[in-house]
């Protein structure tokens, strides 16, 4: 520094220097500082571009889970429908075979009404086509055919089949009085109605 320089630093007052000093400092902006304020917007995107994809990993798992459930459900259901499918099938499919033997069953309780148990010839007859009719009753029911003799109990339409109403005054109405035919049901579903003769009220008589 040459000495002109010297003698004018000399007559600046110390605080103009130091004032000097402290604004040309503010005015700059040091590249370490706009470097750190980069790094942090660049890993705020980051942290953002993460977070979505996160958010839509979430909800493509949730979707997966809730199409799993319901395939599940569905397939649950099948197999449940099958099973009731081919139980049904069991219990009913010797529905006709059962119908075609309960005529055969008619025939032997007719011919039985019919025979005259008095007569010793016709005694050993009339044993086999009892133990006949028993054989082919116990066979039906061990195949989940039930009778349906209603005799003495309130008229069921769902069950019976009414073929004649009689005024009966020793009994309520609506009570089957009589069995013309017995009906069956084949486990729970009725594959022939009891034919029936139901009772009625009396009829009161007017006339003085």
């Amino acid at each position: 520094m040459s000495d002109n320089q010297q003698d004018i630093n000399s007559e600046v007052p110390a605080e103009e220097q130091k004032e000097q000093t402290v604004e040309s400092a503010e005015g700059q902006t040091t590249p370490e500082v706009e470097n750190s304020e980069d790094v942090l917007t660049e890993e705020q995107a980051k942290i953002k571009e993460l977070s979505e994809q996160l958010a839509a990993s979430e909800r493509k798992v949730a979707d997966q889970q809730d199409s799993v459930l319901r395939a599940k459900a569905e397939v649950d259901n099948m197999r449940r429908r099958a099973a009731q499918d081919v139980e049904k099938a069991r219990k009913f499919a010797l529905e006709k075979f059962s119908s075609d033997l309960l005529d055969v069953a008619d025939n032997l309780e007719r011919a039985l009404q019919a025979a005259d148990k008095d007569n010793e010839v016709l005694k050993p007859m009339i044993e086999g086509v009892e133990l006949t009719l028993k054989s082919l009753t116990g066979a039906l029911e061990k195949h989940g055919v039930k009778e349906v003799n209603p005799e003495g109990e309130p008229f069921n339409p769902e069950f019976h089949q009414a073929m004649s109403m009689v005024p009966n005054p020793d009994v309520a109405p609506n009570t089957v009085i009589a069995v013309m035919q017995k009906g069956y049901e084949l486990n729970g579903r009725l594959i022939r109605p009891a034919m029936v003769m139901v009772s009625t009220a009396a009829s009161v008589d007017t006339q003085a």
